[in-house]
């Protein structure tokens, strides 16, 4: 398999070169970048080149173009690969900003080089089974992913962030449903009689599973990030 290439962005050069360090030494190919308008040039460049960007390490706060412009703009431009913010401020704005910019994960400085490592092969591991489940492979119809919520139906195995989720098989073939068709809205009367393969008489059952449904994969079952009501429509899995 190529090896991945991680991307750092960030004006302190001790800092550049000593996480480049740790991250060749893991193996890993490494670009550096001095600031988000370099970051975005050299990622233009990787892909004229027809080379690929695994994973970037973005710092916030840098000259002529800072980190979050920097992930928005990435993101408008249709780049999907993981980003990991860097930052010495703790407030919880700028991470909430990085992160609905289109950022991935949040590391604020001073960090050690254990976590930062940590998080980037974790993030790497989800990215790799990503691009499995979209590179055009023989069974890759049969593997939904969404942001970290993996779903396959031939293994009948469903993974949150890299950890298995044990669903019942009515709420397999709920989520499979709700995953197979991300953002569309499906009612719970559609749910059931596509579920169910019976006309729909009395839905509060959906009600149910879809609660234990946010239970096993939301990390936050009342804020969810995936599996979302429309009041008054119906349930959706929500686009990452």
């Amino acid at each position: 398999m190529e090896t991945y290439r991680i991307l750092i962005v960030e004006d302190d050069k001790e800092i550049r070169e000593g996480i480049e360090i740790y991250l060749k030494n893991q193996g890993y190919e490494v670009l550096q970048a001095k600031d988000g308008v370099d970051g975005l040039a050299c990622i233009c460049k990787q892909a004229q080149e027809g080379k690929d960007i695994h994973l970037a390490i973005v710092d916030v706060m840098m000259p002529r173009m800072d980190g979050i412009t920097m992930v928005m703009k990435v993101r408008e431009k249709g780049y999907e690969f993981p980003m990991i913010m860097l930052s010495a401020k703790s407030e919880e704005v700028d991470k909430i900003m990085g992160l609905n910019m289109g950022a991935d994960d949040y590391v604020t400085k001073p960090f050690t080089t254990m976590e930062l490592l940590a998080r980037v092969n974790s993030h790497l591991r989800r990215y790799g089974k990503f691009l499995k489940a979209v590179g055009g492979q023989q069974n890759n119809d049969k593997v939904h992913v969404i942001g970290g919520l993996e779903l396959n139906e031939e293994t009948v195995e469903v993974c949150v962030d890299g950890k298995p989720a044990k669903l019942t098989p009515l709420e397999f073939k709920i989520l499979l449903l709700l995953m197979k068709n991300p953002g569309r809205v499906f009612s719970a009367e559609e749910i059931y009689e596509r579920v169910w393969n019976e006309q729909a008489i009395n839905t509060d059952t959906i009600m149910v599973h879809i609660r234990k449904i946010r239970e096993k994969i939301e990390l936050n079952p009342r804020e969810p990030k995936y599996l979302k009501v429309v009041w008054g429509v119906g349930y959706k899995i929500e686009k990452q």
